[in-house]
């Protein structure tokens, strides 16, 4: 889940690589999109078409992204106690009907051309374009690997997902371009815009169902819910870990939990152990908001919706 880096970045260090990568994600989306819409109105390729269609959603979905991750690192306030982090699933949300809206149109124009072929125009300028647009997203979305390694952003994951359709559908213009360059025969620009569109159906499920996790509090991975654990836990002085609960929210995490400790301590000891648990997790999880409840060892009740749960 979006958040769960172990041993990772604050949450200042997060948001302004998140911020830096989204100014380049608008630049390329506005550079290609001029760029495409220049080779399609030489060419008249619908390949070139879909791509050009795909880049100028490009330009609204990395302004979503562009926004929302500067929304979602803004303090808790009175209004949300729990911060504005939900804000980068709603962009991925938006993300994944803008590529749906993209496979809708490009299947559209892909059929209208199969149905009745048009001619294809300056194949060697519209290859030339699918080469930079190549170039310069897969420039980006290396810069979005590393990005993503060290913060987990749910919106720069959704706003890569993009621009990896986006370069699938560069390369299947490429093919078609080149094949009806080489055959004349326009029908293959045509088929390699469908490819594109069903390629871009794919990847909107996939970011729609990652947003949707997000928003329902979709639980940590089991790996991060271990590095939890084992960090309470460090200390003898914690006999137990139950009813653990975790969820993410933008740049930050939500954990929390019960522990068990000797029924004999004095509130202050019980305090002080506390502090050193929710220390160690902090230590692993920078960006989280850790509460911890103590109870007596053998004396715990069930506690919320679901009864006991260990962790």
């Amino acid at each position: 889940m979006s958040g769960a880096r172990a041993g990772g970045l604050s949450i200042e260090q997060s948001a302004a690589l998140t911020a830096r990568i989204t100014i380049y994600s608008v630049s390329v989306a506005v550079i290609l999109t001029a760029v495409k819409a220049l080779g399609w109105w030489s060419s008249g390729s619908v390949s070139l078409l879909a791509s050009l269609a795909d880049s100028a959603l490009d330009i609204v979905s990395a302004l979503a992204t562009f926004f929302a991750v500067r929304f979602a690192i803004a303090p808790p306030d009175a209004e949300h106690r729990f911060g504005h982090g939900k804000a980068e699933a709603f962009s991925a949300l938006i993300q994944g009907g803008l590529i749906f809206a993209s496979a809708a149109l490009i299947g559209r124009e892909s059929i209208a051309h199969l149905l009745k072929p048009e001619p294809v125009r300056a194949e060697g300028w519209g290859m030339a374009i699918m080469f930079l647009s190549l170039a310069m997203t897969a420039g980006l979305v290396l810069m979005q690997n590393r990005v993503l390694a060290k913060t987990g952003s749910l919106a720069v994951s959704s706003d890569r997902a993009h621009y990896v359709s986006d370069f699938i559908s560069n390369i299947a213009s490429l093919i078609g371009i080149a094949a009806t360059a080489v055959t004349r025969d326009p029908h293959w620009d045509a088929w390699a815009g469908l490819v594109v569109a069903v390629w871009f159906t794919w990847g909107a499920v996939g970011v729609l169902r990652d947003a949707t996790q997000h928003l329902m509090d979709h639980e940590l991975d089991d790996e991060a819910r271990q590095t939890i654990t084992e960090a309470v836990l460090a200390d003898p002085a914690i006999r137990n870990v139950h009813e653990l609960r975790t969820r993410a929210s933008g740049p930050r995490i939500h954990i929390q939990m019960h522990v068990d400790l000797d029924p004999d301590q004095t509130l202050r000891q019980a305090h002080v152990v506390v502090e050193g648990a929710e220390a160690r997790v902090m230590a692993a999880f920078p960006a989280a908001d850790v509460l911890i409840h103590p109870d007596p060892e053998g004396f715990a009740e069930p506690h919320g919706l679901f009864g006991e749960e260990t962790a």
